[in-house]
């Protein structure tokens, strides 16, 4: 049985609720919410549900169900009380004087039915499985909920308010769905979802006194895609991910976070592994420029953060230099989501009091960082891009003072499925490594809190036993 979606016009809507528990006590609220009038017969029913009804100007009859209080006044009609076959003749009744009819107990009898709603007034989303599994609708309700912000019923309001004038501006419906794409997805619509409500309507404003000049603006994202797992990609990233035309990546993406860019979205690989740079930054810089000046919406797909050994803060430069409009979103850094995983926190009060995130690569076979401060006790060092260096990473802090019983991790392909956590000591870790054939991406982490790696990991299902 199937069901087609319909939204009624709630000011023109009016309903008999029969049935006083705290099933007709959600219904009542889900209608007058959305302001509908609602009247009330039952021969007992909860306090607030009386309230409910005689605060929002409806009658409550306390009494059985009396067949002659359907009418064609009445819209809809809900058979809610706790009784299945009193609820089966109701609805026979309601329908058969051709009403809207929903019964509580079994969706079949009636012929309307009460979904799931996002209300973004006056942007409503309605979710339906045919009655098959309320806690389903529930359930997806509350995940669409997050990528739907309360700013979409301000943005909604906004270009509604504007349809008249931009009908008047572009009579071409073309140039209309045109232009009314670029705003819902472009700097009207990030202002207004920013908070900055006055900011969005100038913004507006100015890109109808453009439309007819046909003016299209290109701009950068650079998001923070995280370390892996798809689920850790913030939702402002992904909005925008999905707003892209052109979307540049490097080796640190995860397959699962590219399953997510639009397949209307031109994809470049920029690359860049050890000694094996697919396209050098300068020349990164330049397509993000090139791309945005022809108009195009261009995603830089980074892994983790941007601006944490992501050389974002290089790309901005050269955007801000050629007055790009660009805007940064930060991503979950490897330091701090491939510990989670891995059940090694950074910081802990027996352990560590502070953290260093520091860059491992060699230059001519050294490593130029401050040893002595690094070779502390009571803190937590965590190497970036450190896999080829790791065995003169080792040999300088113990050089330097560490103790060479000093826990250490290797976390392999952090926050994926393939996650891989090697635990020895700095002495002993440069041989582990080449004894279980590290892969990239690795992270290094040092520091007594790895101890608690084997008490705290929940993600990966190897484990180390030695």
């Amino acid at each position: 049985m199937g069901y087609f979606p319909l939204f009624h016009h709630s000011d023109q809507l009016y309903a008999l609720i029969v049935g006083g528990g705290k099933v007709a006590l959600r219904r009542a609220k889900a209608l007058v919410k959305a302001g509908v009038a609602c009247d009330l017969v039952a021969p007992e029913y909860v306090p607030e549900l009386g309230e409910l009804i005689h605060n929002h100007g409806g009658k409550v009859m306390l009494q059985k169900f009396d067949p002659q209080l359907i009418t064609s006044a009445y819209g809809l009609l809900l058979a809610v009380t706790n009784d299945h076959q009193t609820n089966q003749i109701i609805a026979q009744q309601g329908k058969a004087q051709g009403l809207l009819v929903n019964v509580a107990d079994d969706p079949t009898a009636g012929n309307v039915i009460f979904g799931a709603t996002i209300d973004r007034h006056p942007l409503t989303i309605a979710i339906n499985n045919g009655g098959a599994s309320p806690v389903l609708s529930r359930l997806l309700r509350q995940q669409l909920e997050q990528f739907v912000p309360q700013h979409y019923g301000h943005l909604a309001k906004l270009v509604g308010s504007y349809r008249s004038q931009v009908k008047q501006v572009l009579p071409k419906e073309s140039d209309r769905v045109a232009f009314w794409e670029s705003v819902l997805q472009g700097a009207v619509a990030e202002a207004l979802f920013s908070g900055q409500h006055k900011l969005a309507e100038s913004l507006l404003q100015q890109s109808l006194q453009q439309a007819d000049k046909h003016i299209s603006n290109g701009e950068v994202y650079l998001l923070g895609a995280g370390p892996g797992d798809p689920d850790l990609l913030t939702l402002r990233a992904f909005r925008l991910l999905q707003q892209a035309d052109v979307v540049l990546y490097d080796a640190l993406v995860s397959d699962a976070i590219m399953a997510l860019v639009p397949d209307t979205a031109e994809r470049i690989y920029v690359g860049k592994r050890r000694a094996n740079h697919s396209v050098p930054q300068h020349g990164i810089n330049q397509l993000l420029v090139e791309h945005a000046q022809l108009g195009k919406r261009v995603a830089r797909l980074k892994g983790g953060d941007p601006f944490i050994f992501g050389r974002g803060g290089e790309e901005i430069e050269t955007l801000a230099a050629h007055k790009v409009p660009f805007q940064v979103v930060p991503g979950i850094t490897a330091a701090s989501g491939c510990s989670a995983y891995a059940g090694i926190p950074l910081t802990h009060r027996d352990y560590a009091q502070a953290v260093h995130l520091v860059t491992g690569q060699l230059q001519d076979g050294r490593i130029a960082l401050d040893w002595p401060k690094l070779a502390v006790e009571n803190q937590t060092l965590v190497f970036y891009m450190g896999l080829k260096s790791l065995p003169v990473i080792c040999q300088e802090l113990i050089a330097h003072g560490m103790d060479p019983n000093m826990p250490a991790a290797l976390v392999e392909k952090g926050t994926t499925q393939d996650q891989r956590v090697i635990v020895s000591d700095l002495s002993n870790m440069p041989e582990v490594m080449t004894q279980e054939t590290v892969m990239s991406p690795s992270l290094f982490i040092v520091g007594r809190v790895v101890n608690l790696h084997n008490k705290l990991a929940w993600f990966s299902s190897e484990r180390d036993d030695s």
